[in-house]
C-alpha cells in the first residue's frame, strides 16, 4: 500500500531511483517512506526530515517547484503529475 505524502514526492521527482540518487540513500529505503508504519521499517508516508532537506535542496539547485507543504499534504503534487499526464 503507497501512502501519501511520500508517493506523489518520489512520482513528481522522477521515480524512486531518481530520490535515492539525491538522497544518497538505497532506493529500499526510498520505497519504505511509502511503507504503512506497520511495516517493518514504514515510514506511514512521510519522508525524514534529513531526506526532506536534501530533496528541497535539490530542487532548489535544479529549478523543480518542490515545497516544504508537499511534504505534509500531496494534493498540489497530484495536480501537477495529472496535469503532466494529460499533456503527454
Amino acid at each position: 500500500m503507497d501512502m501519501e505524502p511520500a508517493k506523489s514526492v518520489i512520482t513528481f521527482l522522477g521515480g524512486a531511483k531518481a530520490v535515492s540518487r539525491i538522497v544518497g540513500k538505497h532506493v529500499s529505503r526510498v520505497y519504505r517512506w511509502t511503507y504503512p508504519e506497520t511495516a517493518r521499517e514504514g515510514c506511514g508516508g512521510l519522508i525524514p526530515a534529513k531526506d526532506q532537506r536534501k530533496l528541497l535542496y535539490y530542487a532548489q539547485t535544479e529549478c523543480v517547484d518542490l515545497r516544504p507543504e508537499d511534504f505534509h499534504s500531496a494534493e498540489r503534487l497530484q495536480s501537477l503529475l495529472a496535469h503532466r499526464e494529460a499533456a503527454e
